[in-house]
């Protein structure tokens, strides 16, 4: 035996292997042995309830109901967390206790917001009929319920299901005002969790009573008017406190959709909508049929209309939030505010939007519409937020983002010119490839050798993506940052608009280009004076200036690029007949979003269209509608004829015109002052027949244009005709 297996010293006494293996087989065993007592008597305690037939299918139904009402709760408690945290802040009821009166940029009253301290009625004091009216409509078991009807949800879903669409909603008044306090209006699954939650923390920690007058005090009523009061003074001249029973039903018929049922604008419809609100009055067994029977004879009878139809709603909830930021910790809260609006400019807007959308909802598929136009350093002049602010007070120019498509390219090519490439540098149309990702252009075809500008005009997808990459797409993402843009992330599909963006800070990235490279943030607020007339805030002197943030020399390569899209691309329906102008068409994947961005050298607009359900229109592209809109849009916003240069384009032969014109006016009359936006204003026919005599020369070039003119004509010509328009497919980005 090997030495080690002995004593040292001890040869003789040898180490008993047989006997040391015996010992850890025997131990392995009663190891083993014990166990499988052990598991016999854990499953025989259990057998016990061992269960075979109808009783082991419930059994089964429970435990996995359990579980996944157990996954459920827990999707459900992230889903809410966003919500948390807006309660955490815990400053909103303080926010919304302001009181705010907003102005236009030239000093004329436009509307309120917030709560008036001198006007919101307690809940005592209201009239018994009209609270009944209201929660007979909205919330008949608001007084039994935790903040979820379970009843009427059911119901809603119920009738929807039937009716294949929602004719009725199930939300508790609790969840409506969880909606109005801390939500928007748009329609996601998200936001109905996140409501759900709310309304459960709201009823745990107001009385009823409580939140039934700040649902009446803040709730949107039509005409402007937000509140129970303000809604009773506007239609009907005297306070909440006076109305009668046919005016609470007329009233209370509102809140479903206020600008639908506001007497003001459809006094048959409202009428209607207040016998509808009588019935359930007497069906929730608030009043008999013979209480309510007066009120059918003598239906209410609204004063003689007095708000601004065209109201820029959507607008003022958006100088509202940016008014609490600006005078939060100010210790005010009646205040006046100076916007940056523009009532013609507003009103131009909407007639724009309403004009093409309506002729083309069913057509072409698509529902809604947004446009945000703003001077060139960032002033929002107009803002149309959506197609109804009764229906749905959700901002799409502000809170909705869209993927821009093409019109993302600009902030690449920029980027690349910064680069050392110029608007002539020729790149190759061929297939890329990035991370096994190819992008594919719109007409599925590739030119090979083309110029940046041919580029950008045609909306050629492959040639961005392989700029981006020779560029890099954090030189893209840093310039987008620079411009105001959040959200945009480095990954190959960026180059061509798959980062979300809203209109408002996607407009506010194009005026950059729009005035030589200074920097811009849009605004909508110029002035906040408290009641007592104590400034406390002016743009001019609490907002620093715009800085130069890129080289004017290739922002004025980038707007010729730009130009040719308008020009001779996929733009060609906003050319303007008066003036130069630049922009991007894009459309989003599967045409979902559809988007027109361009400016003059005053105004800088942008548009877009698609669907709050993000459903696909009907081939609806950036060079269709929106273009359209934005063409129909800046010819009635540009009154005036004194239109500055765009940074990298020549002026337009009626601006040339109009300078000489001016220049003639100033001399004859040295000492006058010509106001911009009056004095200088060209009588329209004289703006109507310049831009018909452009257009018809543009057309005789056109036709003519191999045939050279005589040579003492052939300057002036050059200056009045533009350049031959390259030929593009109609629908194209």
């Amino acid at each position: 035996m090997p030495e080690w297996m002995f004593k040292k010293g001890e040869r003789q006494h040898s180490i008993n292997l047989l006997a040391l293996d015996s010992k850890l087989d025997s131990g392995v065993f009663n190891i083993w042995r014990k166990f499988k007592n052990l598991w016999r008597g854990y499953t025989s305690f259990f057998s016990r309830f061992h269960l075979t037939g109808y009783r082991k299918l419930i059994n089964e139904m429970l435990s996995e109901g359990f579980n996944i009402g157990l996954a459920g709760l827990i999707v459900l408690a992230a889903l809410a967390i966003p919500s948390v945290r807006i309660i955490e802040k815990g400053d909103w009821l303080a926010r919304g206790e302001l009181s705010v009166t907003f102005l236009d940029r030239y000093g004329n009253e436009i509307g309120r917001r917030g709560i008036l301290h001198d006007a919101s009625v307690p809940i005592e004091e209201l009239p018994d009929h009209f609270i009944k009216a209201v929660l007979a409509t909205e919330d008949r078991r608001f007084y039994t319920h935790f903040g979820i009807d379970i009843i009427g949800t059911i119901r809603a879903i119920i009738e929807n299901a039937r009716a294949n669409g929602v004719v009725q909603g199930g939300s508790s008044l609790s969840q409506q005002l969880a909606k109005l306090l801390f939500l928007s209006s748009e329609r996601t699954l998200d936001r109905k969790i996140k409501e759900a939650f709310l309304a459960l923390w709201l009823e745990n920690h107001y009385e009823k009573k409580e939140i039934l007058r700040l649902y009446l005090d803040r709730a949107y009523m039509g005409g402007g008017a937000h509140g129970a009061e303000a809604a009773a003074q506007l239609y009907f001249g005297k306070s909440a406190r006076e109305v009668t029973l046919a005016e609470g039903a007329m009233m209370a018929g509102m809140f479903k959709a206020p600008t639908r049922y506001s007497p003001h604008a459809n006094l048959p419809a409202s009428r209607a909508r207040a016998n509808e609100v009588l019935d359930n009055m007497v069906e929730a067994g608030f009043m008999t049929e013979g209480q309510v029977h007066g009120a059918r004879l003598n239906p209410a009878i609204p004063v003689e209309q007095t708000e601004n139809v065209n109201s820029p709603e959507h607008f003022l909830d958006w100088a509202f939030d940016e008014t609490q930021r600006l005078a939060k910790g100010k210790g005010e809260l009646s205040l006046t505010v100076q916007t940056t609006i523009d009532m013609e400019l507003q009103q131009f807007a909407v007639e724009a939007v309403s004009n093409v959308l309506l002729p083309n909802r069913k057509s072409r598929r698509v529902s809604e519409a947004a446009l945000v136009s703003m001077s060139t350093e960032g002033a929002v002049r107009a803002m149309v937020g959506g197609t109804d602010y009764g229906e749905s007070q959700f901002n799409r120019a502000v809170n909705a983002k869209r993927q821009p498509g093409s019109t993302f390219k600009p902030y690449v090519y920029l980027t690349a010119i910064e680069a050392g490439f110029k608007p002539n540098s020729r790149v190759v149309d061929f297939p890329v490839v990035c991370n096994r990702w190819s992008p594919k252009n719109y007409n599925r075809r590739y030119r090979g050798a083309t110029s940046l500008e041919v580029a950008l005009a045609k909306s050629i997808n492959t040639i961005p993506v392989w700029l981006a990459k020779k560029i890099g797409h954090k030189n893209i993402v840093a310039n987008t940052v620079k411009l105001g843009l959040k959200g945009v992330r480095p990954n190959c599909t960026m180059p061509i608009g798959t980062s979300e963006l809203s209109l408002l800070e996607h407009t506010g990235g194009y005026a950059t280009f729009a005035n030589g490279g200074l920097s811009v943030r849009p605004y909508a607020i110029v002035e906040i004076r408290s009641s007592k007339g104590k400034t406390l805030y002016s743009r001019k002197q609490d907002e620093p200036p715009s800085q130069q943030i890129f080289n004017p020399e290739h922002i004025a390569m980038l707007n010729q690029m730009l130009g040719k899209v308008v020009s001779a691309g996929t733009g060609r329906r906003a050319i303007l007949d008066f003036t130069a102008s630049a922009g991007k068409t894009g459309t989003g994947q599967g045409y979902k979003d559809a988007f027109f961005l361009g400016f003059t050298g005053k105004y800088v607009t942008g548009v877009w269209y698609g669907n709050d359900n993000s459903q696909p229109t009907g081939r609806v592209t950036g060079g269709s509608l929106p273009a359209q809109t934005w063409h129909d849009y800046m010819a009635k916003a540009h009154r005036e004829m004194n239109i500055a240069e765009i940074p990298g384009i020549p002026l337009h032969p009626v601006q040339v015109a109009e300078r000489k014109r001016l220049a003639l006016l100033k001399a004859a009359n040295p000492d006058a002052n010509f106001d911009e936006d009056k004095d200088q204003r060209m009588p329209d026919r004289t703006f109507k027949l310049l831009g018909s005599i452009t257009a018809l020369m543009q057309k005789a070039k056109e036709s003519f244009g191999s045939v050279a003119p005589p040579k003492a004509e052939k300057k002036q010509v050059q200056l009045k005709v533009s350049k031959q328009p390259i030929p593009v497919a109609e629908n194209q980005n």
